[in-house]
């Protein structure tokens, strides 16, 4: 069975990105998603995601990490989606679509910017010096004077271990805030090592900056940088929930190919 499929990568988050709006693959195997994941012997990505068709949105996002488990939301490849949406001549600039956690919506800004709307936040616990908060993926936020000296794929592993947290598995975010923006590393679950940015982990990481510096209410805007790019994240702070979120940056398509899955093993 020879598929087509895309790559696109947002701020250096990478994804296959496949149109199934045919319903031509019915299920995808982790084997089969793992192998076309792989950096190696497949197509190499951080993750993989089919465009399904839906009923009451302009498509369905169905999101598999690279370890092959089909995972809870991913901002960075969300945000992929709505500029594949465009170049497939889905959408124009403005789009809805259903993901794991619930519907999203999508703008593709004039500067060719490509911003989602995240689910609102309602809750998130403290540990110690630290915070747990779901922004659609789980996430543990660490603040650090110089994340550039973290050695992310050990440390991340570490924590991502705990046994709190080794069952289900979290993101693990080292953060670094400076005067005008914050410095984010992410080590990613499924990945299982440092990925050039996480979405659902640079929201993460702004909430809790505003909560750790006790921010007032309101309108705010954050601008973050990671290791494959900015974001820019903006929300509504109320008494200790976060609503109207947005998460802003770059997508770019990489390239599209075809692939025979009977060589990965789906037959």
């Amino acid at each position: 069975m020879k598929l087509h499929f895309y790559k696109y990568h947002g701020n250096g988050n990478d994804f296959i990105l496949i149109d199934n709006r045919d319903e031509v693959i019915k299920n995808l195997p982790k084997q089969v998603v793992e192998k076309l994941c792989h950096r190696r012997f497949g197509i190499g990505a951080d993750g993989l995601i089919l465009m399904n068709r839906s009923k009451e949105y302009d498509f369905e996002m169905q999101y598999y990490n690279s370890d092959g488990r089909e995972s809870t939301m991913c901002g960075n490849g969300g945000r992929c989606m709505v500029q594949f949406a465009g170049d497939l001549g889905i959408i124009k600039n403005k789009t809805s679509f259903l993901a794991i956690d619930g519907p999203h919506d999508g703008i593709i800004g004039s500067d060719k910017s490509i911003s989602i709307k995240m689910i609102d936040v309602k809750t998130f616990e403290k540990k110690d010096s630290d915070y747990v908060i779901n922004t659609g993926s789980p996430h543990y936020v660490k603040f650090v004077g110089d994340v550039d000296a973290i050695n992310v794929s050990s440390e991340g592993k570490a924590m991502r271990n705990q046994s709190d947290f080794i069952k289900e598995g979290i993101n693990v975010n080292f953060v670094e805030e400076g005067s005008d923006k914050l410095k984010v590393r992410t080590y990613e679950r499924g990945v299982e090592d440092e990925t050039l940015s996480c979405g659902t982990g640079v929201v993460a990481s702004a909430l809790i900056s505003s909560v750790k510096q006790e921010k007032s209410e309101g309108r705010q805007t954050v601008n973050l940088t990671t290791p494959g790019g900015t974001f820019e994240i903006s929300f509504v702070k109320k008494n200790e929930g976060f609503s109207d979120i947005w998460l802003k940056g770059g997508v770019e398509f990489v390239f599209e190919g075809e692939v025979d899955l009977k060589k990965f093993g789906l037959k």
